[in-house]
C-alpha cells in the first residue's frame, strides 16, 4: 500500500514538473515579445536566446516526442495561413507562386540532398534528402517580423505568404518520403510518384470534406439551437486536428489536409457565425498563432546546447575534429539554398516576362533588388524547424537514426543564419523596393464600400418601415433611421469628389478617428473609476468597456490601413 501511494505520488511530481516546464517556456515567449520590442531584435531571434537561457538555467531540460510535437504545432499553424491567405492574389500570381513552392523544392531536395552527403559523408543519402527538404519551406511570418522596419511591398507579401502555404506541405511530403527510404532501405520512384499522388489528392479531399462538414453541421445546430461563441471557437481549434488526423487514418498527408482545410473554412464560412464570435475567435487564434510559433522558437534555443553535443560528436566520423566545422556546413547549406533561390527566381521571372511578351503586354526589365530581396527573403522558421525535430529516434531495427543530431542542428543552423542575414540585409534593400503595377486595391475597396452603404441604406429603410408598421410614433422610427442612414449618405457622396478632394477628405478621417480614440480611452477611463468607486456593478463596468473596446480596435484597425 505504500509502495503504490510512492508511486502515485512520484507520477503526481512529475507531472507538476512537466507543468512547470510548460508554464516557463510560454513565460519566455511572453517575456521574449517585450525584450523583441525593447531592442528591437527580431522576435524569432530573441525566443532562441530566451530558449538558451533556459537551458543553461538549473530548469530540466524538455525531452520532446517528435511525433506529439508534429501533431500539436503543425496542424493549427498550416490551417491558419490556409484560412487567411489573400485568396484573390493567391490565384493572381498562382503561376509564380506554383513554380516557387513546387520546382524550387525540388530543385532544392535534389541539388541541396547530394551537396550535403557529398560534403558529410557519414550522412546517408536518405537523411540529406531529409534534411534538404525540411529547409526548403520558407516562413512568410518570420519574414515579416524581421521586416517589420522595412514594409515588404504588398504584392511580394503576398507571394511569399503563397509559397509558404504549399512549399511547407511539399517539403514535408518530400521529407518523409526521404525517411521513408532510410527506414526501409528501399526507394521507388513508381512507388513515390503514386504514394504522392494518393497522399495529395487523399489529403486535399480529406481536408476540404472535414472542414466542409463540420461547418455546415454547425452552421446548422446554431441556426436551431442558437450560437455560442465559446462553443464555436473551440469548434474552429479543432478543425484542422481532425482533418490532420482524419487524413493520417487513411495514410493521406495530414499536411495538405490542414492546408485544405484552412482553405476551405475561409470559404464554407463567409458570413456564418455572429460578429461578436469572428471578433473572439479572431483574438483567440492570434493568440494560438503567437504561442504556437514562439514555443517553436523557444524550443529550439532550449534544445540547442544538446543538440550541439551530439552534432559535434557526429562531425567527428566526418575525419574534422574541430567544432568549427559546424558553422562551415551550416554557411555552406545557407549559401546553396540562397544561390538555388537566386537562380530559380531570375529564371522564373525572365519565364513571366516571356509569357507576357507572348500575350503583348511591354516587356519589363528585371530589377536585381527585386532578385536580391526575393532571394533573401526565403527565411526559414517554425516549420522547418517543427519537421526536423520529427526525425524518428531509432531505425526499423531499434539502432539509432544516423546523424539524427547533426541533421537538426544544421537545421536549426539554418533557421539562425537566414534570420540574421534577412535581419541585418533584407529592410535596407525592401525600402522603396517597387513591384510591377497591378490593380489598385484602394480603388476596389472604395466602389465595395460605396455599395456596402447603398446596401445598408435598403436595410434601414426596410427595418424602419417594419418596426413602425401600424405604430402611433412612426415618426420617431423615421427620425432614427434619418441619423443612421446619414452617415451611410456621407460615405456615398465621396464618390463623386476629385482624387485631390478625396486625398484632403481622407485626412480629415485621420484627424477624426484620432479624436474618436483619445475619446473613447477618456470614456474608459471614467468608467473605471466608476468601477472602482462601486458607482456602477463591475458587470455593468466590462460591458460597457467592452464596447467602447470594439470600436477603439475599428478604428485602430482602419488607422493601419490609409
Amino acid at each position: 500500500m505504500e509502495t503504490g501511494a510512492t508511486l502515485v505520488h512520484a507520477a503526481s511530481e512529475a507531472v507538476l514538473e512537466e507543468l512547470v516546464v510548460v508554464l516557463i517556456l510560454l513565460a519566455a515567449v511572453v517575456l521574449s515579445g517585450a525584450l523583441a520590442r525593447a531592442t528591437r531584435i527580431a522576435l524569432p531571434l530573441v525566443q532562441i536566446m530566451m530558449g538558451a537561457a533556459i537551458a543553461l538555467s538549473p530548469i530540466e531540460t524538455v525531452v520532446l516526442d517528435p511525433e506529439l510535437f508534429f501533431v500539436l504545432f503543425l496542424p493549427p499553424l498550416l490551417f491558419l495561413d490556409g484560412w487567411r491567405i489573400p485568396k484573390g492574389d493567391l490565384f493572381r500570381d498562382r503561376a509564380v507562386i506554383v513554380e516557387l513552392a513546387l520546382g524550387l523544392v525540388v530543385l532544392t531536395v535534389a541539388g541541396l540532398g547530394m551537396l550535403i552527403h557529398w560534403m558529410i559523408p557519414a550522412m546517408p543519402l536518405p537523411v540529406a534528402f531529409a534534411l534538404a527538404a525540411i529547409v526548403s519551406p520558407t516562413d512568410p511570418i518570420a519574414v515579416s517580423a524581421v521586416a517589420a522596419r522595412a514594409p515588404i511591398p504588398r504584392r511580394m507579401m503576398h507571394i511569399l505568404e503563397g509559397e509558404s502555404l504549399l512549399n511547407d506541405a511539399s517539403g514535408l511530403v518530400c521529407m518523409r518520403f526521404a525517411v521513408a527510404a532510410m527506414l526501409t532501405g528501399a526507394f521507388s520512384l513508381v512507388d513515390a510518384v503514386q504514394t504522392f499522388a494518393w497522399l495529395a489528392v487523399g489529403g486535399v479531399a480529406i481536408g476540404v470534406a472535414t472542414a466542409f462538414v463540420i461547418t455546415r453541421l454547425k452552421t446548422w445546430a446554431s441556426a436551431r439551437l442558437g450560437e455560442d461563441s465559446g462553443s464555436q471557437i473551440i469548434v474552429s481549434l479543432l478543425i484542422p486536428f481532425a482533418a490532420y488526423l482524419s487524413a493520417e487514418h487513411f495514410h493521406c498527408s495530414g499536411i495538405l489536409a490542414a492546408v485544405a482545410a484552412g482553405i476551405t473554412m475561409s470559404f464554407a464560412e463567409t458570413g456564418a457565425a455572429m460578429a461578436v464570435t469572428r471578433v473572439r475567435r479572431t483574438a483567440v487564434w492570434d493568440t494560438v498563432q503567437f504561442a504556437a510559433n514562439g514555443a517553436i522558437f523557444v524550443l529550439l534555443g532550449e534544445q540547442m546546447p544538446n543538440i550541439v553535443a551530439g552534432a559535434a560528436q557526429t562531425v567527428r566520423l566526418t575525419g574534422h575534429a574541430e567544432p568549427w566545422w559546424l558553422a562551415v556546413y551550416v554557411l555552406a547549406i545557407v549559401a546553396a539554398l540562397a544561390a538555388l533561390r537566386f537562380a530559380w527566381v531570375w529564371t522564373s521571372l525572365r519565364l513571366t516576362w516571356f509569357r507576357a511578351g507572348l500575350r503583348g503586354e511591354p516587356r519589363r526589365n528585371g530589377s536585381r533588388r527585386l532578385l536580391l530581396a526575393m532571394s533573401l527573403a526565403g527565411v526559414r522558421g517554425a516549420i522547418t524547424l517543427a519537421g526536423i525535430l520529427t526525425l524518428p529516434l531509432t531505425l526499423n531495427d531499434g539502432t539509432p537514426f544516423p546523424a539524427r543530431d547533426l541533421a537538426i542542428f544544421l537545421a536549426a543552423g539554418v533557421i539562425v543564419v537566414t534570420l540574421l542575414i534577412a535581419t541585418f540585409a533584407l529592410p535596407p534593400i525592401l525600402r522603396g523596393l517597387e513591384l510591377p503595377p497591378h490593380p489598385s486595391v484602394q480603388a476596389r475597396e472604395d466602389a465595395i464600400r460605396v455599395a456596402a452603404a447603398e446596401a445598408a441604406i435598403q436595410a434601414i429603410e426596410a427595418e424602419q418601415h417594419r418596426l413602425a408598421e401600424g405604430r402611433p410614433d412612426a415618426d420617431l422610427y423615421a427620425e432614427a433611421a434619418g441619423r443612421v442612414m446619414e452617415l451611410y449618405r456621407l460615405r456615398i457622396d465621396r464618390r463623386g469628389l476629385d482624387p485631390e478632394s478625396r486625398v484632403q477628405r481622407r485626412r480629415i478621417e485621420e484627424v477624426e478617428r484620432r479624436l474618436r480614440v483619445a475619446g473613447l480611452g477618456g470614456e474608459r477611463a471614467r468608467l473605471f473609476e466608476a468601477g472602482r468607486s462601486g458607482e456602477l456593478p463591475e458587470d455593468s463596468v466590462r460591458r460597457l468597456v467592452r464596447e467602447i473596446d470594439l470600436l477603439e480596435a475599428r478604428y485602430s484597425a482602419g488607422s493601419a490601413h490609409q
